[in-house]
């Protein structure tokens, strides 16, 4: 069922009016981002007439933008994505580890997004296999993903990286499987205090060859020693990683991984209200015990906070590392479950669309929504180039 609110309806409405006030300053990839969620599902994409086999019902059905960053756009990107996962659990227990920005970095990474974020799945990704290698801790090798999230529950600009750890890896010497302790992987403290110090080297040799940009407030760390003053807080301040409680065996780990992977800031379904030029959009608030509470914002204001988390082209938001490196994956994989005594895994079926949408949603796209006995069948293509109709604020 379509919620009442979305955010391409919010777009609609004042993204024209946002466009203006902000023509300076929005990206090519931000104004690209505007129009693919205007455009989603419209006349404007172009489309097909289906028409019901049975009763004659008639609809139009639009083309989608599949942009990363449309809420309507996920739902068939993920379960694709997930069944390709579903095969590559292993029998043991999986760790969910969270790596955070520190908020003092915020504003740096906003103006160097590509370089900051880089550096955040750099570091966390040595963090780990590092820690992990250790004798005096797992003293094996590891695989693991990790998945960047831009944003808090208000859309503020919160970068850090979920991720994902089989609890035990491969000996150093390759002939065993070794186990963390029940319910504990690594000790966060070391965590935090090796990613900090990886970050910060990592960073500081960005700067040294050149590759962060500088502008408005922040013009002034183009000077070495100005930059090396805005860093030296970091070196002694705590860096948050969080380790979650394990999920227990692997087939909760996909329960997690629906409501991880393929998100974008913020869903339709906590779109409240768009009246009088202000939206209104639920949240949870982590500081006061998770309470649902809604929070009220100029449209102007969403849409730029909305905008903040547009990725670089082509950034892969998603990565896998250690044994789960694309490299040599399937190898790693097949060792892991032999050092488990796991079977071979069953290759998921192939899917097509229509398969994949009943088995996410339960229902079937072709059934006709007028008689419920008939298919809906092709009859008509819908050229591109339509009008977008536009979302009623009153």
């Amino acid at each position: 069922m379509r919620p009442t609110l979305e955010v391409a309806d919010i777009v609609r409405a004042h993204g024209d009016e946002f466009r203006r006030a902000h023509a300076e300053s929005l990206s090519v990839g931000q104004k690209r981002v505007l129009r693919a969620i205007e455009r989603c599902r419209t006349a404007a994409l172009g489309g097909h007439l289906e028409q019901c086999d049975q009763c004659g019902h008639e609809r139009n059905a639009y083309n989608s933008c599949a942009d990363r960053h449309c809420p309507k756009c996920q739902s068939l990107a993920r379960a694709k994505w997930l069944e390709k996962r579903q095969a590559e659990l292993l029998e043991c227990e999986y760790f969910h580890v969270v790596f955070t920005l520190p908020a003092e970095l915020a504003a740096l990474a906003l103006q160097n997004k590509r370089q900051m974020y880089d550096l955040l799945f750099r570091a966390t990704a040595d963090t780990l296999q590092s820690i992990a290698a250790d004798p005096q801790h797992l003293g094996a090798q590891i695989g693991f993903f990790c998945i960047l999230h831009s944003w808090g529950q208000t859309l503020n600009f919160h970068p850090h990286l979920h991720c994902v750890v089989p609890g035990g890896g491969i000996s150093l010497d390759g002939s065993r499987w070794v186990a963390c302790r029940p319910g504990f992987f690594l000790p966060v403290k070391v965590l935090s205090r090796r990613f900090r110090k990886l970050y910060l080297r990592y960073l500081e040799q960005t700067y040294a060859a050149g590759k962060l940009q500088f502008y408005g407030e922040l013009q002034e760390l183009s000077d070495l020693k100005n930059f090396a003053r805005y860093l030296a807080p970091l070196h002694d301040s705590e860096w948050v990683v969080y380790a979650k409680a394990p999920f227990g065996g692997p087939e909760r780990v996909l329960d997690y991984l629906g409501r991880y992977t393929h998100r974008v800031a913020i869903s339709n379904n906590r779109l409240e209200e768009l009246k009088d030029g202000q939206v209104r959009f639920a949240y949870k608030d982590y500081k006061h015990e998770q309470r649902h509470k809604v929070m009220t914002v100029s449209a102007d204001e969403f849409l730029r906070r909305f905008l903040l988390h547009v990725l670089p082209d082509s950034f892969q938001r998603i990565r896998n590392y250690g044994l789960l490196g694309n490299r040599h994956r399937a190898e790693n994989l097949a060792r892991c479950r032999e050092l488990l005594a796991m079977p071979a895994p069953i290759p998921p079926p192939e899917r097509n669309y229509r398969e994949r949408w009943q088995q996410l949603t339960g229902h079937d796209p072709l059934q006709c929504p007028q008689c419920r006995n008939g298919k809906m069948v092709r009859i008509a293509i819908l050229p591109v180039g339509g009008p977008i109709q536009r979302c009623d604020t009153s």
